[in-house]
Formats: structure tokens, sequence, C-alpha cells
């Protein structure tokens, strides 16, 4: 008894431990952490190609030439797309607003008897449009915060340099990695830690796979079709309306009111808004009947509360490291929390009522 007592300290004394480095060493573990991510997505890839005969090292190669092209398409296509989008929109905000006002409030005053006072935007408008034109757009800013102190513009350079150096090692090594890890598993909690780590795997990737495929897969179907239909702020509202899709019907709520005033304040007919209507409503079709369950299947994936306070609690106690290692640990919790449930009900401690008991029960 004194030695399993002793045994917890241990355990609780190593965890405060390592939380409290992972803590002081926050500020230079986020290269790490991004390619440790980009690591773990990129593996079960790796391990692909090298079924089709290709060396660890090719494959990796492969890997890293595919995420080369993604990335360049993206900063190619999506960013410059983006950002004339939003220039359009902080352009156009007070036709929005002047909308909002002269159509909203009145039906919310004669439904409800609610009268919403919206601020005046003028000065905003025009604060954001200042910013906005003077930046020169999402590059010139990030470049012009970058730029204030050397130290700053070398740390930035160093941790993107960093990135993809630590990347390529940790996806040429990891199966040496996970196999050395396990190898430090005392063999008497082997198999359990295994049943574990297999359960918090299934968990992880299921969400991070699975639903951010399910994301961009939504992201695109809502931008195209807003597009189709001729709605100007079409990448914004579906990219945006997938990238929250990770919260059931938050993303297409929040893309069909803004898809709704965008048509409504673009057209200013119901043809239109219908339009909108067909494109979410087929976007959710698409979702639940063959996204979901091609993508992510029937794995149990976190509970969307659960990952809202997970990165919120995350950001709050380790910073950026902490929103990247959020998801992880919630999902090793959430593992962890089923099996201590699992065995409080099949512990004594848990009991069983008695037989006179589960009859009553049984007759209620």
């Amino acid at each position: 008894m004194q030695n399993q007592l002793m045994r917890q300290i241990y355990l609780l004394t190593l965890i405060i431990v390592v939380g409290y480095l992972v803590y002081l060493l926050s500020p230079i573990l986020a290269p790490f952490v991004i390619a440790a991510l980009f690591a773990y997505l990129f593996d079960p890839m790796v391990d692909k190609l090298e079924t089709w005969k290709l060396s660890r090292t090719l494959s990796v190669v492969v890997v890293f030439v595919l995420i080369s092209l993604l990335m360049i398409t993206v900063a190619l296509i999506l960013i410059p797309a983006l950002e004339r989008q939003i220039s359009y929109f902080i352009k156009n905000l007070p036709i929005y607003i002047n909308w909002l006002k002269d159509n909203v409030n009145p039906w919310l005053q004669s439904r409800f008897g609610l009268e919403i006072d919206l601020f005046d935007t003028g000065q905003l408008t025009q604060l954001l449009k200042e910013h906005w034109e003077s930046a020169g757009g999402v590059a010139q800013t990030v470049l012009s915060s970058v730029t204030k102190s050397g130290m700053v513009v070398l740390n930035w350079v160093m941790n993107l340099l960093l990135i993809p150096v630590v990347l390529f090692y940790l996806l040429r090594d990891w199966d040496i990695i996970t196999a050395r890890v396990g190898e430090l598993i005392p063999r008497r909690y082997y198999y359990t830690v295994h049943k574990i780590t297999h359960e918090s795997n299934s968990v992880l990737s299921a969400f991070l796979r699975g639903q951010l495929s399910v994301m961009l897969a939504l992201g695109t179907i809502y931008t195209i079709g807003l597009w189709l239909i001729g709605i100007d702020l079409s990448l914004l509202i579906g990219m945006g309306a997938g990238l929250v899709s990770f919260v059931p019907y938050l993303g297409a709520i929040t893309g069909l009111i803004g898809g709704v005033i965008a048509a409504m304040v673009q057209f200013g007919d119901l043809i239109h808004v219908v339009y909108v209507l067909i494109v979410f409503g087929v976007g959710q079709l698409l979702e639940g009947m063959v996204l979901t369950p091609w993508l992510v299947g029937d794995k149990i994936g976190l509970h969307p509360v659960a990952v809202i306070f997970a990165v919120l609690a995350g950001g709050q106690l380790f910073g950026f490291v902490g929103v990247l290692l959020g998801l992880p640990m919630a999902a090793v919790v959430m593992v962890l929390l089923r099996h201590a449930h699992q065995k409080y009900v099949d512990s004594e401690l848990y009991g069983r009522p008695s037989v006179e008991k589960q009859n009553n029960i049984t007759d209620d």
C-alpha cells in the first residue's frame, strides 16, 4: 500500500515538473510542437509510400514536396484572394451597417419590441480603411510587425526555418522514436499504457485528420456554391464557415447569416437568399451523409465543448504552445477519464445494489 502511494506521488510530481518545464520553455517550443503535429499528421502518408517499396528518406522527401506545393498554392492563390475580399468588405462596411439598421432594427422592434441601438460605425470604418490601406494588405502587415527589432526578425526567421528541419527528422525517425518510447514503459504496465495510447490516437486522429478534412471540404463546398450564385464575399464567408464547423452547426449558422446578409445587400432580392439557403443545405447534407462517415467514420471524436475548453485553457496557461497542445492533451485526458470511470464502476467502491433493491428498481 505504501509502495503504491509512493508511486502515485512520484507520478504526480513528474507531471507537475513536466508541466512547469513546458511553461518555462513555451517561448521556444512553438516550432517543435508545430513540427511534431505535422509529423503526426503526415506519418501515415510516409508509411503508405514505404509500402510502395520506397525508402523512408525518399518517402519523407516526397511528402515534403507535396507539403511545399500545398503551401505555395495557398500563398499564391488563397491569401491574395482573401486580401481582396477583406478589402472589399471593409470598403463596403457602411452599406452592410445601413442595411442592418434599415431592415433588422425595424423587424426586431415590430416583432419583439426590441430596439438595438447600433453604434455609429463611420469612424470605425474609416479607421479600418486607413490601417488596411496603409498596411498594404496582409503580407505587409505581417512584415511590418516583425521588423520592429532585429531580434524579433531573427527569432521569427529562425523559428520559420526550424520547423521544416525538425519536421524532416521527426518524420524520418518517427517509428524509431515511438518504439524507443515504448521500450521505456515497464512491462507490467505496457498493455494498459498501449491500450490507452491506442485509444488516444484513435480519438485524436479522428478529430485532427478527419475533422480537419471535413472543415476544408465544407469550406470548399460553401465557397464554390456562393461563388456560383455570384456572392462577392464567397471565399471569406465560405472558408470562414468551413473553418468553424468543428462545432456542430456553428459553421453553417454563421455562414448562412453572412451569406443571407451579403445576398440581400448585393442583390436586394429573395431569389439569391434562396440560393444561399440551398448552398448551405446541400453542404449540411453532404457533411452528414458523405463527408463525416467517409472522413471521420464511427470513431469517437472530441466533444465540441471539450475542444473549445482545451484550446482556451491551453492558450491561457501556455500561450500559443498551449493552443497547439490543448487538443492532444484533451484527447488523452478524455481516454483516461473513460478508463477511470470504467474502473470505478467495476470496483467494490461502486458496489452493486442488493437483489431486493434491484427488484424495486425494475418494478419502478
